[in-house]
């Protein structure tokens, strides 16, 4: 005789067994990931490894594999070379300009372009062009209106009497420089903090106004502590976008004069590409990257440590 399980029970046994379903939730995990895996780990993984192994020989970049073990030769040699010292300095200063001057630059145009003025959509677009540009247009574009000769930069001051050798001299190169990098990257930083403040509900502001808070006073104690998390975002970006910095630098000047305007980035091509120093140029990629990496978990631990917590409870909310 043949017994037929029906109801509750027969749900329970027809379903999968815990342990079943785990493993199935694994498999379908690991496939979906394994494609992203592969490429990281070859297109991101494999590069860094043969840096950091390449930086321990000498090597030109020909013959197979490196066989010239020299340790941290290369490392010893870069850090007391002037030119990789000025490079460093070349960083911190575009660092602290772009912190305290394009951030600030972008932030203030930002809020201008929150207000409903005529024709701001407009203003948004033509601000937002020059990021959608790639750096060697860019780069191409203002080597022509910076030319000492006959660019349109030199023409316009001629009319006051004035000239400038911009990016042939050593004293205007790096502020030249960085007003390219402001005109380039501006508008990508003004419509992150224009993204962010139109994220803050109106009814705080309009609460803070009722209140009698003047416009400064509800942009310094409203706007801006809501503004925290987009502004701590854009300075990072900033930040490692300057300690990668190599396509306008080469375009533009090439390091020089006199590597006045050189990067780490410029310099590592230098030596590796045009002085076939593989290794040496190695160990200039392995700072870059050891430079970006630090920045990144000490930025993330100390400053971003809130905005990382509040995003992580709020997923757990959402579970």
């Amino acid at each position: 005789m043949t017994t037929v399980t029906t109801g509750p029970e027969a749900i329970r046994l027809a379903a999968p067994a815990p342990a079943a379903r785990r493993r199935g939730r694994w498999v379908s995990i690991v496939l979906f990931l394994l494609p992203a895996l592969v490429l990281f780990l070859l297109l991101v993984v494999a590069p860094i490894l043969v840096a950091i192994y390449s930086s321990a020989f000498r090597w030109n970049g020909f013959g197979g594999l490196p066989t010239d073990f020299i340790a941290f030769d290369n490392f010893i040699r870069l850090f007391g070379t002037e030119i990789f010292t000025r490079d460093l300095w070349h960083l911190l200063a575009l660092v602290l300009f772009s912190v305290l001057v394009q951030l600030p630059f972008s932030l203030a145009v930002a809020m201008l372009l929150n207000q409903r003025i005529r024709g701001r959509t407009l203003y948004r677009l033509v601000f937002f062009a020059p990021y959608v540009l790639s750096e060697v247009i860019t780069g191409v574009l203002f080597s022509l209106i910076l030319s000492p000769q006959s660019g349109m930069a030199n023409q316009v001051l001629s009319v006051f009497g004035l000239s400038s050798e911009w990016l042939a001299d050593p004293d205007t190169v790096m502020p030249s420089l960085f007003l390219v990098m402001t005109w380039k990257y501006f508008g990508f930083h003004m419509m992150i903090y224009l993204a962010g403040r139109q994220n803050i509900p109106n009814e705080l502001i309009e609460a803070a106004q009722i209140d009698g808070a003047t416009s400064w006073k509800t942009f310094r104690h409203v706007t801006l502590p809501l503004l925290g998390p987009t502004i701590r975002i854009s300075v990072f970006l900033s930040v490692i976008y300057t300690i990668q910095l190599f396509d306008l630098v080469w375009i533009l000047t090439q390091g020089g004069p006199s590597h006045s305007s050189e990067t780490m980035a410029v310099t590592m091509m230098d030596w590796g590409f045009k002085r076939s120093q593989v290794g040496y140029a190695s160990a200039i990629s392995v700072v870059m990257f050891g430079l970006s990496l630090v920045f990144a978990l000490v930025y993330q631990r100390f400053v971003m440590r809130r905005d990382l917590e509040g995003a992580s409870t709020s997923m757990g909310e959402h579970r």
